[in-house]
């Protein structure tokens, strides 16, 4: 998730340093934009160490620049477009009542128009300056208007006063956050092992047996876990995908490479997930040089290891979720997997769906649970298809 940060000018802007860290705890990808203020007080040069992107303090290029000055007149927009959340900390009151009023001046009022994700401001400022009717009144219109405000700490200020102003402590502020954008932290005691991607049969040194997988849905669902506090190992057939933040990244190639990945850290975990498309036929006799052109082959095929078939064990407290990819007879197969494997519950989809197939964003899927519950998903991202899931165990979790 993305998040802009709006650092505005006041003594509190040292402050969203720190803030910006926290966020990134949470696996958030933060953007700051900088007011001219708020450089008088904390250098851009800070934050853009901090995020690894360019901080924006402009609404357009310096004129030396002039070939960036079209980019950076709709960069408003494509900010706008592409972030979960526009926080602004400290919000300072010229601030506040430049959002009230519409004024659209700078890069941060134009963005607070332009973007339709949610609005989050922590105010900042002098005692009299928040107990004033004007302020308390552009408040009341930003609240009309669906912004979430974090409520000023009381105590010693800046300005050498005493009283309501002080900018929220960083942890309440972070908390909000992850509150309006659903972030949980309920797999904090967990530790989920989680297997994506195809694996790949040699045939010869150049050619092999695999499939169609992308890894998305198994990657989306160990950067939803670790983003709920999960400790998370990722076992990863060939993708061409990055690790997750916070994720253990465990890459194999073969079947039975994964098999043993499984089996040496399946223990210690508490939620085995395996979203992997694991080849279920291998060569039995792969060749040591490239097998050339000449008429007709045919490959003998042997099964590989059934990984899921050997993990329930008598007593086990583990949560064990499959993954049912199939082109018919959809709830039938999901069921029958769900009852030979010991399974507590299995997702499954028709990869023939629009939105359903192989190494596409999206998701349709049909979970099956142990306590016979059926749930049918609309087409969702896959980040948030891994969320649903997610919760899934959770409630398994609380079930005898």
């Amino acid at each position: 998730m993305r998040v802009a940060l709006g650092v505005a000018g006041g003594v509190a802007a040292y402050k969203a340093a720190e803030l910006v860290r926290r966020l990134q705890q949470e696996g958030l990808d933060v953007q700051v934009v900088m007011t001219r203020s708020a450089q008088q007080f904390i250098a851009p040069l800070t934050f853009a160490a901090l995020t690894g992107q360019k901080v924006i303090t402009e609404m357009f290029a310096e004129q030396s620049q002039a070939p960036a000055n079209v980019e950076s007149a709709i960069e408003h927009i494509a900010v706008a477009q592409r972030i979960d959340l526009l926080l602004i900390a400290p919000a300072t009151a010229n601030t506040l009542a430049r959002l009230a009023a519409g004024v659209a001046d700078d890069f941060l009022t134009t963005l607070y128009l332009a973007t339709k994700a949610p609005v989050m401001v922590a105010p900042a400022m002098n005692v009299n300056m928040w107990e004033h009717p004007a302020t308390q009144a552009n408040l009341a219109v930003l609240r009309e208007r669906g912004v979430r405000v974090v409520e000023p700490d009381e105590g010693y200020l800046a300005c050498g006063m005493t009283g309501p102003g002080r900018l929220a402590g960083v942890e309440a502020i972070a908390q909000a956050v992850c509150e309006l954008l659903g972030i949980r932290h309920d797999f904090a005691s967990e530790t989920v092992l989680v297997t994506a991607g195809p694996t790949y049969e040699a045939v010869d040194p150049v050619r092999f047996l695999g499939n169609r997988s992308s890894g998305r849905m198994g990657y989306a669902l160990a950067e939803a876990a670790a983003r709920r506090g999960a400790r998370v190992i990722l076992i990863s057939g060939p993708a061409h995908l990055d690790r997750p933040a916070g994720v253990d990244l465990v890459s194999v190639c073969t079947a039975e490479e994964m098999s043993a990945a499984v089996q040496k850290h399946a223990e210690g975990a508490s939620v085995v997930i395996m979203a992997a498309a694991v080849a279920d036929f291998r060569p039995v006799a792969p060749q040591a040089v490239k097998i050339k052109r000449q008429g007709r082959l045919v490959l003998e095929l042997e099964p590989t290891p059934d990984i899921l078939a050997g993990l329930r064990r008598p007593g086990d407290q583990r949560i064990l979720v499959g993954f049912a990819a199939e082109t018919h007879d959809v709830a039938q197969h999901a069921r029958e997997k769900l009852a030979s494997k010991g399974l507590d519950m299995v997702v499954a989809n028709d990869v023939t769906r629009e939105g359903a197939g192989f190494d596409v964003e999206t998701n349709v899927v049909s979970i099956f649970t142990r306590d016979g519950r059926q749930l049918d998903l609309p087409r969702l991202p896959k980040l948030e298809v891994a969320g649903r899931i997610l919760d899934e165990v959770v409630r398994l979790r609380g079930l005898p």
